[in-house]
């Protein structure tokens, strides 16, 4: 350990937060949390024996930061919504991180039943049903709803707010009865559909009653909708307490977490999560519930597991601290419920085979245009690591380059740079070509940093040969490098008149067209973020 890393160790107190650990490159390899931050951050560096992940995790940690919060509480959800912004190496984290569906029931005198999108939960005053995964269940869920009941669909808040186009006193619906409605819609939602039956019957005999043979035939028809919708699904028959069966499967470096939503005894929602693997199931397991429940309001009376791998305590301090009702954790070893649990894991292990098979097919296909592009280019080599520039500027004012790097045909946006143009005066594409190249490896050569396979510049044979004498003066020329005109797609190589002689549906044109919009795309953003700020001074 460091002189450095001990001073900071000394300093570290004593209040609740979250705590950075750093490598030499200062990137976050780790985000965690702690009720004491020192005795939590010395203890890494205190105890003889650890598990592999984590003594692999000490030996690069170069340097520790710290971030106090309020209480506990406050550093659980700070930790999480951390780990999915930074993505640390040695943290477990949901890879699926895309914003999630819930349906949102608004809290106003006439609330509206719509599917919102967040990355992260936050509670307020709304009533939530999710997150979900299958937006196109979700959405036949939602249609369901309108289908079934007059809800509100615009933002109008007053009396005369509309009703699938029809104002509420065509459907002559009070408040008291608009909320009756929200209360059958929340009853749905929560899996209990024999109260809503129930209300729907009794309506249907009171219209059948008052000859109003029209309005009844509606409401029949929306009772076989919602006993369609469920005469499917499978039940648990022992009792209605609702539960989560969770199940994990890991192959190949490949982790998938499955989770069955039984509310009412009733199935209510299958869901399948991809997650980034630790050491071993447990702790791929334990991360995805710790986040998964932090993100939503639903929790259940029990979680059902495969293995105990968590303990009760502990998940009572969890919810406990994010002011939630803590479920009980149970590991079931025969009967229905094992079943279920094993359904999961069936469904974990199919899921985990897709993702595989599309790996697959995307891996051979980015390998075939890297090798396209190897034969369409006749190197020696095939470009795995490809770095392409463009200009961009008005006349002038504002000039910038940018800078795209893919690895074997994928885009690497965390290799991305950036570059404010500072010795061209006026209009110069040529020069300004010149001075980002030569700046860029100029670093490249200083820090040891991997150099490209081949060098992409977006433009003619003026940007190419600005590029080349670049390359040249830092004894560079080895690297390959070649112009992509927009116009005609025409490739340049250097010294060379004629363009270079590429079928119009090569894989390997596909590529070089990727790098060179990327970088358009990247340059032009950059330039119009610097010209918002000069119009601002």
């Amino acid at each position: 350990m460091s002189s450095e890393l001990k001073d900071k160790l000394s300093t570290i107190p004593s209040d609740p937060g979250v705590y950075f650990f750093k490598d030499k490159k200062d990137s976050i390899i780790y985000i965690g949390k702690a009720k004491c931050l020192k005795k939590r951050v010395r203890s890494y560096f205190n105890k003889k024996k650890h598990d592999i992940k984590t003594s692999v995790l000490i030996k690069h940690i170069a340097d520790i930061d710290i971030l106090i919060v309020k209480n506990e509480a406050e550093a659980l959800i700070t930790e999480s919504n951390l780990i999915k912004v930074h993505k640390p190496r040695y943290n477990v984290f949901l890879k699926d991180d895309k914003t999630f569906p819930y349906i949102k029931i608004s809290n106003e005198k006439f609330p509206k039943v719509e599917i919102i999108r967040f990355k992260h939960f936050n509670k307020d005053d709304h009533l939530y049903f999710g997150p979900y995964t299958r937006s196109r269940d979700l959405r036949k869920i939602v249609k369901l709803l309108h289908k079934v009941f007059p809800l509100k669909t615009c933002n109008d808040k007053s009396k005369e707010s509309c009703f699938c186009g029809f104002c509420l006193s065509d459907y002559n619906i009070s408040e008291i009865k608009y909320e009756e409605i929200i209360n059958h819609v929340i009853s749905f939602l929560k899996g209990k559909t024999d109260g809503v039956l129930t209300y729907l019957n009794s309506e249907m005999k009171r219209l059948s009653e008052k000859m109003e043979f029209e309005k009844a035939a509606t409401l029949r028809d929306q009772i076989s909708l919602i006993r369609d919708f469920y005469k499917t699904e499978n039940h648990i028959k022992t009792d209605e307490k609702n539960r989560d069966f969770i199940g994990i499967c890991i192959e190949d470096s490949v982790g998938v977490v499955t989770m069955i939503k039984y509310r009412n005894s009733k199935l209510i929602s299958k869901q399948s999560y991809e997650v980034n693997i630790g050491e071993n199931d447990d702790m791929a397991l334990i991360g995805f519930i710790k986040q998964y429940y932090i993100s939503t309001m639903d929790i259940p009376k029990e979680i059902l597991i495969q293995e105990s791998i968590i303990n009760q305590e502990k998940l009572n301090k969890w919810m406990n601290a994010l002011g939630k009702k803590t479920p009980k954790v149970i590991v079931p070893k025969i009967g229905e419920k094992k079943s279920k649990i094993d359904l999961c894991v069936k469904n974990s292990k199919l899921q985990i085979s897709r993702i595989m098979l599309t790996k697959k097919k995307r891996k051979e296909y980015v390998s075939k245009m890297v090798s396209s592009l190897q034969k369409d280019l006749l190197m020696e080599v095939p470009p795995r690591r490809i770095e392409g520039f463009d200009n961009s500027n008005i006349q002038g004012k504002y000039p910038v380059s940018s800078m795209v790097c893919f690895i074997d045909g994928k885009p690497r946006k965390s290799e991305y740079r950036k570059f404010k143009i500072k010795n061209v005066k006026g209009i110069d594409d040529f020069a300004s070509m010149k001075e980002v190249v030569l700046r860029r490896y100029k670093r490249v050569l200083k820090e040891q940093l991997p150099l490209p396979d081949l060098i992409v510049i977006d433009g003619g044979k003026g940007q190419l040969s600005s590029s080349k004498d670049a390359l040249d003066s830092l004894g560079l020329a080895f690297i390959p490098v070649i112009g992509i005109a927009k116009k005609m797609e025409e490739v340049f190589k250097p010294n060379i008149s004629e363009p270079q002689n590429i079928s119009k549906t090569s894989p390997g044109l596909m590529l070089l067209k990727r790098v060179r919009d990327e970088s358009h795309r990247f340059a032009i953003q950059f330039h119009r973020q610097i010209r918002e700020k000069g119009m601002l001074q």
